[in-house]
């Protein structure tokens, strides 16, 4: 999730985010455009070209509608959002459809899962999601080892009933953490063995699970139908982010896994960018290659 500090900008800031945000929109022909551009062709077998919005929170702080018509624009049809930046869920449903996007799914944190559950779960039906995923855990709520994460299950297991009573389907999203060796175990096994398949399913990050040398394929193998939401992420040769389809992943393996995985919907994302809209456009295309 963005941090206070990232969200805190000075004045001379705004103004160069806001120009490069107006270059990018124009070069989408969004400024000076009244139609939507036609969007790339996408073979109907796949899953639609996804976005998780992680990846333009800059673009989202800055002007959350326009950019929802950015991505639109570029060929995205499916969104998962991380915050509405004090926009009320009810807003932002009418801008998802008067852009064509529909929002699958969606990140909210454990604590206002657990403190303001009405409302998240109000907002996600309002935006239309069929999942809620937990995307992180902090380091002060892992510092109990695997004891943290047997809690963690419990929670989330309470949470996934409450959830599917309100037709809403709970998921974990990893990062590298959950693949650590911990008193011969790791929390990921944890979770995957002490959460109820039913109540909670997953969100496998692809570069963090690569990062760890996780055999993913292997992963749907022992755990099939766990798996309905993938971030589609690309590592570099250095180890870091890549646009998808530019880095060094072999999606070909976790591709042919899919319906062993039960994948319904899968997300671009890249966590840092120097050119968000070189990583928008990218993204779809290496979406496009991987899921031919």
């Amino acid at each position: 999730m963005l941090s206070k500090q990232a969200n805190q900008i000075n004045s001379s800031d705004q103004c160069l985010e806001r120009r490069s945000f107006l270059k990018i929109l124009a070069g989408a022909g969004l400024v000076l455009g009244t139609g939507m551009a036609s969007p790339l062709s996408f073979a109907a077998s796949g899953p639609k070209p996804g976005l998780q919005l992680f990846t333009v929170r800059d673009l989202m702080q800055q002007d959350l509608r326009a950019t929802l018509k950015l991505v639109a624009n570029l060929g995205y049809k499916e969104l998962e959002f991380a915050g509405l930046f004090g926009q009320p869920a009810t807003v932002v449903a009418k801008w998802l459809a008067e852009y064509g996007l529909s929002a699958p799914a969606g990140h909210v944190l454990l604590k206002p899962m657990l403190e303001d559950t009405n409302r998240v779960l109000d907002d996600a039906q309002a935006l239309g999601h069929r999942y809620l995923v937990m995307p992180f855990l902090f380091e002060h709520e892992r510092d109990d080892g695997l004891r943290s994460y047997q809690k963690l299950s419990e929670q989330l297991n309470q949470l996934g009933e409450r959830f599917q009573a309100a037709g809403i389907q709970l998921a974990y999203h990893n990062h590298d953490f959950e693949f650590a060796t911990i008193d011969n175990n790791t929390p990921y096994e944890v979770l995957l063995t002490q959460t109820d398949a039913r109540l909670v399913k997953m969100e496998i990050d692809l570069y963090w699970a690569a990062k760890m040398e996780v055999d993913v394929p292997a992963l749907f193998k022992r755990y099939p139908g766990r798996f309905p939401l993938w971030h589609m992420k690309d590592k570099a040769a250095d180890g870091d982010f890549a646009d998808l389809g530019k880095g060094t992943l072999d999606f070909g393996p976790v591709v042919a896994a899919a319906s062993i995985a039960g994948l319904q919907h899968a997300f671009v994302e890249r966590d840092n960018t120097d050119d968000i809209d070189a990583t928008l456009k990218q993204g779809i295309a290496g979406f496009k290659q991987i899921f031919a």
